[in-house]
């Protein structure tokens, strides 16, 4: 018997059918009857375009390979028709659309509206009218303290605060908060030596050690150095301390799981450095002493302090056609800070030489490295660019005030002064600077002192009726808060849209009356946002409400009940 196979064999017979006849896959025999007709489209109706049209079609789809060629017939033809196109005027057509805002018109500005602006005698009484939203505020500061004793401590925590004014404040307020949070003694922080601000300033130099002390004498232990016996046991040499280099907005329970062990077996820890350690969102206990150091504690030294009072003092004189009332104006518009925008002006090229050796100076190479392009359009549109005095006199002008306003000007040296300066005193003649309130005798102690005299102006702009904030930074956020805490949550500042303004500012059409209108809606916007909760992610010590604030409501007998 033999297996079966399932191949063909020519020598077995086999009940297959007859294979089919080979077919030229080149050659189709049309049929005939209905089968051709299903195909005819009606070609023989069709005109000699459309038979043309069909023919290529037909070619295109029976020979694929042609679809290959597709994109060299599109750009073939595109090269064509282009060259019809005469490309001597398309860099004049891109020279003069520049996006609105990128270039520098503000010049141009004053001088077509000086003279409307002079003319406006509308809004007199802006000072008294800037603020709607504070009258009657509702918030109170609420911080509770310890009466009790505290227990024992877990060790010393000495900590070295860097930056300038108050990015020390922030390591000094998260210092309190993490001893306070971990049981330990607080050595009073060390303020570090910084090669851009160049101030050797001590905590006592700056702050009242003593009241800082006493405040949170239930709350902190605080000492002013760490004890004999624990620097003996380190061959006085801090730098045999173990040293936490810990990540910037770390949250209170890393302290708790990673520093506190440690702390318990050394007994004496660093931390450095201590800038932004410590996350904005922390538990109440944590914010409480957030908001008892910053806003309690920290007082400025004896001397400083003094200076400041008098200086508002004088401001208040200077302001009686106003009641006395002012308004502080934070202006960045040095020469590190417009070269560090990569900003362009009005200033030609001796601005750009200015420019290009600041930078190359403070930042040696970083702007200059290849691939690196400097946008100065795009930085203007974006809002980046500092504000020119010129700019913020037309800004307040158009929000209202007018020349009888009083303004104190807290800044550095203001890059090309004479020039920048003269028309925004134009604008608003009674503007006064520290070194014009104070003689150059009682400016002496703090004249080298970058910190010394931040604070100095930190407290002028503090009591102020209006404060305009015109650029970001640790200042302008620390008063804030601090204004916050003092207007019962209303911060009575204008913090102005820049990106907006390059857009007013770069318009050479727009009235006086249009931009005016702009302006008093700015500020009412500003006016608006006065009262502001904090978030998770927002700073407590720009927004006090409601960890170190409580709102509260009037009663029958006009006096004030607290809300929990």
């Amino acid at each position: 018997m033999h297996a079966k196979i399932r191949l063909p064999n020519s020598r077995h017979n086999s009940p297959s059918p007859p294979a089919s006849p080979l077919r030229s896959p080149r050659l189709r025999h049309p049929r005939a009857g209905k089968s051709a007709a299903r195909f005819d489209f009606g070609v023989s109706n069709q005109s000699v375009a459309q038979r043309v049209a069909w023919i290529v079609l037909s070619v295109l789809l029976r020979r694929r390979g042609v679809f290959l060629f597709a994109p060299l017939l599109y750009i073939s033809g595109m090269l064509f028709f282009m060259g019809t196109v005469s490309f001597d005027v398309v860099p004049d057509v891109i020279k003069v659309r520049r996006a609105p805002g990128s270039l520098y018109r503000s010049p141009k500005l004053y001088a077509k509206l000086r003279h409307e602006m002079d003319a406006d005698n509308s809004t007199s009484d802006a000072m008294s009218a800037v603020w709607k939203h504070a009258k009657g505020g509702d918030w109170r500061p609420c911080i509770n303290k310890f009466s009790g004793g505290l227990p024992e401590s877990n060790g010393y925590i000495y900590v070295e605060a860097n930056g300038g004014l108050n990015q020390q404040r922030t390591a000094i307020c998260n210092a309190v908060a993490v001893a306070g949070y971990l049981n330990a003694t607080l050595v009073i922080p060390n303020f570090h030596f910084h090669s851009i601000w160049r101030d050797p300033s001590k905590f006592s130099d700056i702050y009242d050690e003593e009241f800082f002390v006493k405040t949170l004498e239930n709350d902190v232990h605080i000492v002013d150095s760490v004890p004999e016996y624990l620097m003996e046991r380190f061959d006085h040499n801090l730098t045999n301390v173990f040293n936490f280099r810990i990540k910037a907005y770390s949250s209170i329970h890393y302290y708790k799981d990673t520093v506190l062990p440690r702390l318990l077996e050394e007994k004496f820890i660093r931390i450095s450095p201590f800038a932004n350690r410590l996350s904005f969102d922390a538990p109440p206990d944590v914010q409480r002493l957030r908001c008892l150091a910053n806003y309690e504690a920290l007082r400025f030294s004896k001397p400083l302090l003094t200076m400041g009072e008098t200086l508002v003092s004088r401001m208040k004189e200077r302001s009686a056609n106003n009641g006395g009332k002012y308004i502080s104006v934070h202006l960045r518009f040095e020469e590190d800070m417009v070269a560090f925008s990569c900003c362009v002006y009005d200033g030609g090229a001796k601005e750009q030489e200015d420019m290009e050796a600041a930078r190359e100076r403070g930042w040696k190479g970083k702007f200059t490295k290849p691939g690196r392009v400097l946008q100065p359009g795009a930085n203007r549109i974006n809002g980046k660019c500092p504000l020119t005095p010129l700019e913020v006199g037309l800004m307040l002008r158009g929000m209202g005030f007018d020349k009888s306003t009083s303004i104190f000007l807290a800044s550095g040296r203001i890059y090309d002064s004479g020039r920048h300066m003269a028309p925004l005193l134009e604008m608003f003649p009674l503007l006064q600077t520290k070194e014009m309130l104070a003689s150059a005798e009682e400016l002496a102690p703090f004249k080298n002192y970058s910190s010394r005299m931040a604070a100095i102006d930190y407290t002028v702009c503090l009591h102020s009726e209006v404060f305009l904030t015109t650029q970001g930074g640790n200042f302008p956020q620390f008063l804030l808060g601090h204004r916050r805490y003092l207007f019962n949550g209303h911060s009575k500042t204008i913090k102005p849209d820049k990106r907006k303004l390059a857009v007013y500012f770069g318009n050479l059409k727009i009235s006086w009356r249009t931009f005016k209108r702009h302006m008093l809606s700015m500020r009412a916007h500003s006016d608006s946002k006065g009262i502001q909760l904090k978030r998770p992610n927002d700073s407590i010590y720009s927004f006090p409400c409601p960890n170190c604030m409580c709102h509260t409501k009037k009663t029958d007998d006009s006096g004030v009940t607290s809300i929990p």
